[in-house]
């Protein structure tokens, strides 16, 4: 259920992109607000938390092992034509529809499982984490819907794309937390800092860069205030 709560800001982040038509200025201010919101969320509620269960070493394994996997698909897709996948501008056009819908998808799924996870401390869900991901996949689906629709994918395709992600989300936080139940803790740690890693990299590599692009100079000072209203709301 939380798995869905998060991922729901896809779709309706990807409706918002198809039937508003909003500035560059304002999606990249948003953007930058949801990217924030989850730096805060991926060093107090994932890279902390695996630091307290596992270590240095799970936090440092996690890391790299995240970071270079996301580094390493986000690649492989690039080149297959999903480079543009969350630009607003219409830059799509030059790419593959199953391109960009898979790096859509590797795109959500470390946010998801780091839901899942968050879970089996048995503390309940962290709403933190959950408020993290909804502000964070918002501001994605919009933006890459604006600029889906500027690149001639019709509506029915950009709307079927975003709901195959956030299910595929929902899959996700629903595996995390049912395989992953009886694993040692320094096993979760790992996993909490893999997703950390891989979050992190996507956020410099896609999200970051477009905010900044579009967003102009307002971004820093948006960021902060993400990060701040992310980071006060995981202490409430």
């Amino acid at each position: 259920m939380w798995g869905f709560v998060g991922g729901s800001a896809l779709l309706i982040g990807a409706i918002v992109g198809l039937k508003v038509t909003a500035r560059q200025q304002i999606i990249g201010i948003v953007m930058a607000f949801g990217a924030g919101v989850l730096i805060s969320a991926l060093a107090f509620e994932l890279t902390e938390e695996a630091f307290t269960q596992g270590g240095t070493d799970a936090v440092v394994i996690g890391l790299g092992a995240g970071s270079f996997s996301f580094f390493a698909g986000d690649w492989i897709i690039n080149r297959s034509g999903g480079r543009h996948r969350k630009r607003s501008s219409g830059e799509q056009a030059d790419g593959g529809g199953a391109a960009i819908a898979l790096g859509a998808l590797m795109d959500g799924i470390p946010e998801s499982i780091a839901i899942g996870v968050s879970l089996l401390a048995g503390n309940g869900v962290g709403i933190a984490m959950v408020a993290a991901v909804f502000l964070s996949n918002l501001p994605e689906s919009l933006s890459a819907a604006t600029g889906m629709k500027k690149a001639g994918h019709s509506s029915r395709f950009i709307l079927g794309l975003w709901t195959g992600v956030m299910l595929a989300s929902t899959l996700a936080s629903a595996s995390g937390y049912a395989f992953l139940g009886g694993a040692p803790p320094n096993v979760i740690a790992v996993i909490q800092a893999f997703a950390a890693g891989a979050i992190l990299t996507m956020l410099a590599d896609t999200m970051m860069p477009e905010a900044f692009e579009n967003g102009g100079s307002l971004v820093g000072l948006v960021t902060v205030l993400g990060f701040a209203s992310s980071f006060l709301l995981s202490r409430v």
